[in-house]
């Protein structure tokens, strides 16, 4: 049976490079046709530099891998995965055509033909995984599982698996020191203690491709057991560390002289490599937005906000950066002038704020000039906002992993203020709800994730969002 799920996932991964390579080759036929008569009749070569691109991008799909059959997984880590297969795609083809200086590498072709096949192929990309879903929905390509030891530590995943169809899940029950009452609330059967495991899968019959299991190492006969029972059955056996029930944070297994270990705090940014990507990212943004959008938005803005109240166009104020190191942050002021700036929040009915002040902080306008922070380094486009000298003070006394914040660059719009919980924290849960989207973000971080947060950060200020204010 395992062999059956490998086969039906490996045919997922067919048909994704097969469908994607036809969509390219297709993408150079069409931009043919609309430029047959620029090219003056049919180039030479042409087929044969369709091949070469078609091959190009095979090869790197296969070198990068795709994860739309994964059964978990999230849309930000698909486009992550596309990111990075097409990006690398672009960068073999680019180099093999200027090498053999293939006829139509040039701007007026090469450019729609990556633009056009990106979009076409991402969009085709998403249909798929809707497509695998809803057909593991319906109960095909299923996976069948049984769980051993204790369903606290995995509440979570246990939930995911039974209430989410198109995870391809069917849950056959669990082994256990007596019953769970969580687990009969989700239908789920009690089979027995860990110790009858092998004797009561083989009596009953039960079938089963995956056991999870949250025994510890007190039951090392007990575990031994099961796993020899899996391996004679080719059930694939998944051994769970019961430290993720009380550690709610990304961590990643490391071979000490062949000792698993689990570190604690694996950020991407970690990585000299992605820092690069992100610090680049956030130079070119910035760039475009203070070029494009900045002067037309202050000579509207700046106009309005010094004829509604006497004071400066920009407001700046001493915030907590990359380890926790001050700088000045810049916005476009939206209040008037006081000496509580720096110590009080704005609030829904704040008095301090102006007309422009009210449209600004509703549309975020008012944040734009932080790209002149994000330019100069102090922060970047995502990330945890920088909150004021007094609540970093305040709150890293009350709140033991809020200093984690600081391990990056605070950013102009982060993972906490499109998930919820963005403005005023005038309860301790609030901030740590930000605090705990922070960390989440620090230790899940990719490129896609930014683009996805940029994009909500813009759905919402054109829709509208109750908290600014």
């Amino acid at each position: 049976m395992i062999q059956q799920q490998n086969s039906s996932d490996r045919l997922v991964r067919f048909i994704v490079l097969l469908g994607e390579i036809v969509l390219i080759a297709l993408m150079m036929a069409a931009l043919y046709a609309v430029y047959w008569h620029q090219m003056g009749g049919f180039p030479p070569h042409f087929k044969r530099l369709v091949v070469l691109m078609c091959l190009c991008y095979g090869i790197c799909q296969l070198y990068v891998g795709v994860v739309v059959h994964e059964r978990f997984v999230t849309g930000d880590q698909i486009l992550h995965r596309y990111l990075m297969t097409f990006l690398t795609y672009m960068l073999l083809s680019l180099t093999v055509l200027w090498v053999f200086r293939w006829p139509l590498f040039t701007v007026h072709f090469m450019v729609p033909l990556y633009a056009g096949s990106f979009v076409v192929v991402l969009f085709f990309r998403f249909v798929t995984r809707r497509i695998v879903r809803l057909y593991r929905s319906r109960g095909r390509n299923t996976n069948y599982a049984v769980f051993v030891g204790p369903l606290a530590p995995i509440q979570t995943l246990v939930r995911k698996m039974v209430a989410d169809r198109s995870t391809g899940y069917t849950v056959k029950g669990y082994f256990a020191d007596s019953a769970d009452a969580s687990a009969e609330e989700l239908g789920l059967e009690w089979l027995g203690v860990p110790g009858e495991f092998a004797k009561t899968m083989g009596e009953r019959g039960i079938t089963s491709n995956y056991v999870y299991c949250t025994l510890t190492a007190d039951h090392r006969d007990e575990i031994q057991s099961i796993i020899r029972y899996c391996e004679a059955q080719m059930i694939r056996y998944c051994s769970i560390p019961t430290a993720f029930n009380y550690m709610k944070h990304n961590m990643s297994i490391e071979l000490i002289d062949n000792i698993p270990v689990l570190s604690f705090h694996n950020e991407p940014l970690e990585s000299t490599g992605n820092r690069l990507l992100k610090r680049g990212f956030d130079i070119v943004f910035s760039c475009l937005v203070l070029v494009i959008v900045f002067p037309v938005v202050y000579l509207i803005f700046g106009t309005w906000i010094k004829l509604s109240s006497p004071g400066p166009i920009f407001f700046k104020q001493k915030r907590s950066g990359l380890g926790g190191k001050e700088f000045w942050c810049y916005k476009f002021r939206s209040m008037r002038q006081s000496a509580d700036a720096d110590t009080k929040q704005a609030t829904r009915d704040d008095p301090r704020k102006t007309r422009v002040g009210e449209l600004m902080r509703k549309t975020s306008i008012d944040e734009l000039p932080q790209f002149i922070n994000v330019l100069r380094g102090d922060m970047s486009v995502v990330g945890p906002r920088p909150h004021m000298l007094k609540h970093t003070a305040q709150y890293s006394e009350i709140i033991n992993s809020y200093m984690v914040r600081h391990f990056v660059k605070p950013g102009i719009t982060g993972y906490a203020q499109v998930t919820g919980y963005r403005g005023e924290t005038s309860e301790l849960w609030q901030m740590e709800g930000r605090v705990e989207r922070d960390i989440w973000y620090i230790e899940h971080w990719s490129i896609s994730l930014d683009l996805f947060i940029i994009y909500k950060t813009i759905a919402n200020a054109l829709c509208g969002e109750d908290k600014a204010y």
